[in-house]
């Protein structure tokens, strides 16, 4: 089901039947669509009584989310940890944090005899995301969330953490499919297609960097998102600063490298993913700048020399990553990601690759941007 269009009377009675087991024996108002999410159905549930407190209401996509309770264990654990670290040592300023509601038999999540599994988040008020960034503040902000988050999660022990999506931002995993793919030669070939095949084998080494420094001891573990993009970031309505960092299905043990790498990737690309225009892309140093002072403002408190040595690389890698795995979709036959055309994932992986090459060639600017922020 599309959560963008209204759904007819009979899903919607299910729906309410469903929300009335999350909503502590008070009468369901009302339920409405949610968000711009393309994975999960997400719905807002409002309540009869007008001191009660709306909540969301999450239809998990089981298909990409295979094990949802090991989900569930993780944002529970996750949610402990963060609300039990602000108590301790509590921040400046307002931080919220999405906690699991219980159903009415204590359970975290309903799961319906055809076997949807449905789960009820608590709903942060007076906030609001946006699809692009229209300040170098609000640039800073986002910086500032993803520097918020791996610092009160920074102590939280990575084993207590289960893996829900095996190889998830791991490069070498992407690679390797990548290859297999290509082994096939069942593909039509273009000036595109054969200007990223040359790409990706001028650039073989980078998918192996991060996982390189992990497995030398140099990158630790510690607890990651997995998809810190700006849609995923609040902002108070009021005060226009982070408030919360959502979309926590990712949540997991890895390189918090990955997530400061996608978050410059996805924040200082101005043309965006989806442009026409690939060979206009470029990587801005400015917005660079702003989110790298606002997340070292906070990540500075955990972070290492051997962190701070390959933030660089990070985003050249995630960059890549991406780049290939569009590729490989489109040598697949675009089988994973969702297109508009045939040509689309090669597009998309022409976007990226430019990227990366806009990130090489501004190097030393990335790296004195790092160095002068320390």
């Amino acid at each position: 089901m599309d959560q963008n269009n209204q759904f007819d009377k009979f899903e919607r009675s299910q729906i309410m039947a469903i929300a009335h087991k999350f909503s502590a024996k008070r009468q369901v108002a009302d339920i409405q669509p949610f968000g711009s999410g393309n994975i999960n159905d997400t719905y807002l549930v409002s309540l009869q009584e007008s001191s009660a407190k709306s909540f969301i209401l999450q239809r998990i996509n089981t298909k990409v989310f295979r094990e949802p309770k090991l989900v569930m264990q993780n944002m529970q654990t996750y949610a402990n940890h963060v609300r039990d670290r602000i108590k301790n040592s509590p921040l400046d300023r307002r931080w919220d944090v999405p906690q699991v509601l219980q159903t009415d038999q204590g359970q975290d999540y309903w799961q319906t005899e055809s076997g949807e599994f449905w789960r009820s988040l608590s709903f942060i008020a007076d906030s609001q995301s946006f699809d692009v960034m229209e300040s170098i503040e609000q640039v800073r902000e986002v910086g500032y969330a993803l520097g918020t988050f791996h610092h009160l999660t920074s102590d939280l022990a990575p084993e207590r953490l289960a893996d829900t999506l095996e190889g998830f931002h791991i490069t070498p995993c992407y690679f390797r499919q990548y290859e297999e793919v290509l082994a096939t030669g069942n593909f039509n070939r273009s000036p595109e297609v054969d200007y990223c095949l040359q790409f990706v084998r001028d650039r073989k080494g980078l998918a192996y960097i991060l996982e390189d420094a992990k497995a030398t001891g140099k990158l630790p573990l510690r607890t990651m998102h997995g998809d810190p993009k700006v849609n995923n970031i609040l902002f108070d309505r009021q005060t226009k600063l982070s408030v919360s960092v959502i979309d926590l299905d990712t949540v997991k043990s890895g390189l918090v490298h990955y997530d400061i790498g996608d978050c410059l990737r996805s924040g200082c690309n101005p043309a965006g993913e989806e442009t026409n225009q690939w060979e206009d892309v470029q990587f801005d140093t400015e917005l660079c700048q702003g989110i790298l002072q606002g997340y070292l403002s906070m990540a500075q408190s955990f972070l290492t020399e051997h962190d701070y040595a390959y933030i660089y690389d990070a985003v050249r890698v995630i960059t890549f990553e991406l780049g290939l795995r569009f590729l490989t979709d489109y040598l697949a036959g675009n089988i994973y990601f969702h297109v508009k055309h045939p040509e689309h994932n090669l597009l998309r992986s022409l976007v990226q690759f430019r990227l990366v090459k806009s990130i090489e060639s501004q190097q030393s600017v990335i790296n004195k941007i790092i160095k002068d922020i320390r």
